[in-house]
């Protein structure tokens, strides 16, 4: 099966702002902003950062993506986002064992990008049948170059060149009203789909059918200076959806739960026989019964291949995935098979396996003792530590203090 590859070009070396695609807007480094964008994207199947930093690179895993280390010889200022993509994309094929049939080119200067962006760009090629796509908004000023006037050809003779200013998109003598004029679309520079074989044979990022895709020029913001970041920042607070303090039942539909970690307090004791043995939290399981009798799809999501998370999904009547080497691969099967919007999921976990998944949902949760990662991509963190009471007080979050008024 192909993949729908996002690879973020975010090398090292900006003039212009240094340190750039580290720079936090909303409390969240750029780079980081675009991973979030494409991981929650319901068509992106992997997401690359190609970057030349390290620090970049970390930042890039933090948020759930793969690095591509980009060669020095297209990490200057002259080297194009063409070469970055296609150097990613064969990379990528090289590391995954899998061919790119879609690949997109995401900016990470346009920090108001958003899922649904992604996605629009996405769809275009993957299920619109273009060739190539790209992010517009609507743009309703009348654009001016400085210099000579292009000599206007009428009536079988040259016009007279003036000098000063000229209309590009208007008829200066002429200057008709919004509404009658047409409508003009300004590339945001901020999202980009082509087909994979086209791309790769033309070596830009139009070709073919071009599919034109609307976003709001509200978030349309690219940062090339310092003037533009600042914007970015003051802009951030609301553009950026506020968080609701803690998710209520109304904002969820399913609660998706690591194991490890997250259900137990990650030790684990092992008998002479070599069977595993870890403790669970009684409250938990309360709590997971609740959140069952309230309607809501529940699903525990492992990395480790082990009976003992079987065995406690059959305790809990809930369904168990386990030894999935992509949990946010298996997530996103399983949302799609189920028709749930992974915006409306709940995932809690504890580790960096876990930021994949974190990134992909509208509610990611760390467990009070998650790593420093994981608790910085959450949007909320429980009080109570994995194993320990963390999934009760979940529930208690969605359901109330009484969990509902259900009985256990």
């Amino acid at each position: 099966m192909s993949s729908v590859l996002a690879v973020i070009p975010a090398r090292g070396g900006s003039k212009g702002v240094p340190g750039k695609n580290l720079a936090p807007v909303g409390g969240v480094p750029l780079v980081a902003r675009a991973v979030r964008a494409c991981r929650a994207a319901r068509l992106v199947t992997d997401v690359v950062v190609s970057t030349d930093d390290p620090a970049i690179a970390a930042a890039a895993r933090a948020a759930g993506a793969e690095v591509v280390q980009r060669p020095p010889a297209i990490a200057g200022d002259t080297a194009t986002s063409e070469a970055a993509v296609l150097h990613a994309m064969d990379a990528y094929e090289a590391m995954r064992g899998r061919p790119v049939g879609t690949v997109l080119l995401v900016q990470c200067t346009s920090p108001f990008l958003t899922a649904e962006d992604v996605d629009g760009v996405a769809s275009a090629v993957v299920e619109g049948g273009a060739d190539s796509a790209l992010t517009v908004a609507p743009f309703h000023g009348f654009v001016w170059r400085e210099g000579a006037e292009p000599p206007v050809t009428g009536m079988g003779g040259i016009g007279e060149q003036t000098a000063g200013g000229h209309g590009v998109n208007h008829d200066k003598t002429h200057r008709p009203r919004r509404q009658d004029r047409p409508q003009d679309l300004l590339e945001t520079g901020a999202a980009y789909a082509m087909e994979a074989t086209g791309f790769r044979e033309n070596r830009h990022r139009f070709f073919g059918r071009t599919e034109l895709v609307r976003t709001a020029p509200s978030r349309v913001l690219e940062v090339d200076d310092p003037h533009d970041l600042a914007r970015a920042r003051a802009l951030a607070p609301l553009l950026d959806a506020a968080p609701t303090a803690l998710p209520r039942r109304e904002n969820v539909d399913a609660v998706v739960l690591d194991f490890d970690g997250t259900q137990t307090d990650d030790r684990v004791l092992i008998d002479a026989d070599g069977r595993e043995l870890v403790a669970v939290h009684r409250g938990d399981g309360l709590g997971v019964a609740a959140l069952r009798r309230a309607g809501l799809a529940v699903l525990i999501l492992s990395t480790e291949t082990n009976p003992v998370v079987a065995a406690r999904g059959r305790k809990l009547g809930v369904p168990v995935i386990h030894g999935s080497e992509r949990k946010d691969v298996s997530l996103k099967q399983w949302c799609e098979e189920h028709g749930i919007d992974p915006q409306r999921v709940l995932y809690a976990g504890n580790d960096v396996n876990d930021l994949p998944c974190l990134g992909l949902v509208g509610w990611p949760v760390a467990v009070a003792d998650a790593h420093g990662a994981v608790r910085a991509a959450a949007r909320a963190v429980t009080a109570a530590p994995g194993g320990r009471g963390a999934v009760r007080e979940i529930a208690t979050w969605l359901l109330g203090e009484d969990l509902g008024g259900t009985s256990a």
